[in-house]
Protein backbone atom coordinates (compact mmCIF):
# COMPACT_ATOMS: atom_id res chain seq x y z
CA UNK A 1 0.00 0.00 0.00
CA UNK A 2 1.37 3.06 -1.53
CA UNK A 3 2.05 5.54 1.99
CA UNK A 4 3.16 9.58 2.17
CA UNK A 5 4.89 10.56 5.44
CA UNK A 6 5.84 13.87 6.26
CA UNK A 7 8.26 15.25 8.90
CA UNK A 8 10.14 18.11 9.94
CA UNK A 9 7.38 20.68 10.99
CA UNK A 10 7.67 22.68 14.59
CA UNK A 11 7.84 25.75 15.72
CA UNK A 12 9.85 28.42 14.66
CA UNK A 13 10.23 31.93 14.65
CA UNK A 14 9.25 34.70 11.99
CA UNK A 15 12.22 35.25 9.34
CA UNK A 16 13.59 31.25 10.90
CA UNK A 17 13.70 28.13 8.28
CA UNK A 18 12.18 24.60 8.73
CA UNK A 19 12.66 21.85 5.76
CA UNK A 20 10.01 19.30 5.33
CA UNK A 21 10.73 16.10 4.08
CA UNK A 22 8.09 13.57 2.98
CA UNK A 23 8.75 10.20 2.46
CA UNK A 24 7.25 7.43 0.09
CA UNK A 25 6.51 3.48 0.71
CA UNK A 26 5.08 0.97 -1.19
CA UNK A 27 5.84 2.09 -4.24
CA UNK A 28 7.98 4.31 -6.29
CA UNK A 29 6.51 7.87 -7.24
CA UNK A 30 9.43 8.83 -9.87
CA UNK A 31 7.59 9.38 -12.08
CA UNK A 32 4.45 11.48 -10.50
CA UNK A 33 4.01 15.03 -10.13
CA UNK A 34 5.00 15.78 -5.76
CA UNK A 35 3.19 18.88 -4.38
CA UNK A 36 2.76 20.20 -0.70
CA UNK A 37 -0.46 21.79 0.02
CA UNK A 38 -1.05 23.56 3.09
CA UNK A 39 -4.66 24.34 4.94
CA UNK A 40 -4.63 26.69 8.16
CA UNK A 41 -7.50 26.12 10.75
CA UNK A 42 -10.76 27.97 8.71
CA UNK A 43 -9.13 28.02 5.65
CA UNK A 44 -9.26 25.53 2.93
CA UNK A 45 -6.53 23.64 1.41
CA UNK A 46 -3.91 25.38 -0.75
CA UNK A 47 -1.26 25.07 -2.87
CA UNK A 48 2.44 25.62 -2.09
CA UNK A 49 4.83 24.01 -4.38
CA UNK A 50 4.95 21.27 -7.03
CA UNK A 51 7.83 19.44 -8.74
CA UNK A 52 7.20 17.38 -11.96
CA UNK A 53 8.07 13.77 -11.99
CA UNK A 54 9.85 13.61 -15.18
CA UNK A 55 11.38 16.66 -16.01
CA UNK A 56 11.37 18.07 -12.74
CA UNK A 57 9.96 21.29 -13.22
CA UNK A 58 8.96 23.22 -10.02
CA UNK A 59 6.23 25.57 -9.66
CA UNK A 60 5.07 27.89 -6.59
CA UNK A 61 2.05 29.75 -5.25
CA UNK A 62 2.79 33.26 -5.20
CA UNK A 63 3.01 33.76 -1.40
CA UNK A 64 5.71 31.05 -1.10
CA UNK A 65 8.08 31.68 -4.37
CA UNK A 66 11.24 33.11 -3.52
CA UNK A 67 11.25 31.57 0.06
CA UNK A 68 10.80 27.98 -0.49
CA UNK A 69 12.20 25.40 -2.30
CA UNK A 70 10.53 21.92 -3.51
CA UNK A 71 12.93 19.09 -4.12
CA UNK A 72 13.14 15.85 -4.60
CA UNK A 73 15.61 12.82 -4.11
CA UNK A 74 14.39 9.78 -6.79
CA UNK A 75 17.21 7.31 -4.93
CA UNK A 76 14.85 7.84 -1.32
CA UNK A 77 11.86 8.06 -2.83
CA UNK A 78 11.42 11.46 -0.73
CA UNK A 79 10.64 14.88 -1.72
CA UNK A 80 11.27 17.99 0.70
CA UNK A 81 10.41 21.48 0.77
CA UNK A 82 13.57 23.99 2.18
CA UNK A 83 10.80 26.86 3.99
CA UNK A 84 13.22 30.09 4.65
CA UNK A 85 12.42 33.53 5.82
CA UNK A 86 8.95 32.23 7.20
CA UNK A 87 6.13 34.35 8.34
CA UNK A 88 3.13 33.78 10.50
CA UNK A 89 0.97 33.24 8.28
CA UNK A 90 2.48 30.15 6.97
CA UNK A 91 1.37 28.92 10.04
CA UNK A 92 -0.69 25.54 8.85
CA UNK A 93 -0.59 21.83 8.58
CA UNK A 94 1.17 20.95 5.68
CA UNK A 95 0.32 18.25 3.41
CA UNK A 96 2.39 15.98 0.99
CA UNK A 97 0.58 14.71 -1.91
CA UNK A 98 1.28 12.57 -4.85
CA UNK A 99 -0.38 12.38 -8.74
CA UNK A 100 0.47 10.45 -11.56
CA UNK A 101 -0.56 13.64 -13.84
CA UNK A 102 2.10 14.10 -16.21
CA UNK A 103 2.21 17.95 -15.78
CA UNK A 104 1.61 19.59 -12.34
CA UNK A 105 -2.09 20.71 -10.65
CA UNK A 106 -2.60 23.15 -8.46
CA UNK A 107 -6.37 21.47 -7.06
CA UNK A 108 -6.08 19.21 -3.97
CA UNK A 109 -8.72 17.20 -6.03
CA UNK A 110 -5.88 15.98 -8.97
CA UNK A 111 -3.82 14.18 -6.06
CA UNK A 112 -4.43 10.83 -5.27
CA UNK A 113 -1.86 10.28 -2.30
CA UNK A 114 -1.93 12.42 1.07
CA UNK A 115 0.20 12.15 3.83
CA UNK A 116 -1.05 12.84 7.33
CA UNK A 117 0.15 16.12 7.32
CA UNK A 118 3.05 17.98 9.99
CA UNK A 119 2.39 20.97 12.05
CA UNK A 120 4.37 24.22 10.82
CA UNK A 121 3.55 27.40 13.53
CA UNK A 122 5.36 30.52 12.88
CA UNK A 123 5.65 33.01 15.51
CA UNK A 124 5.73 36.45 15.55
Amino acid sequence: QAQLVEAGGGLVQAGGSLRLSCAASGRTFSGYTMAWFRQAPGKEREFVAAIAGRDIRTFYASSTKGRFTISRDHEKNTVYLQMNSLKPEDTAIYYCAAGNLGSVSLEPHMYLNWGQGTQVTVSS
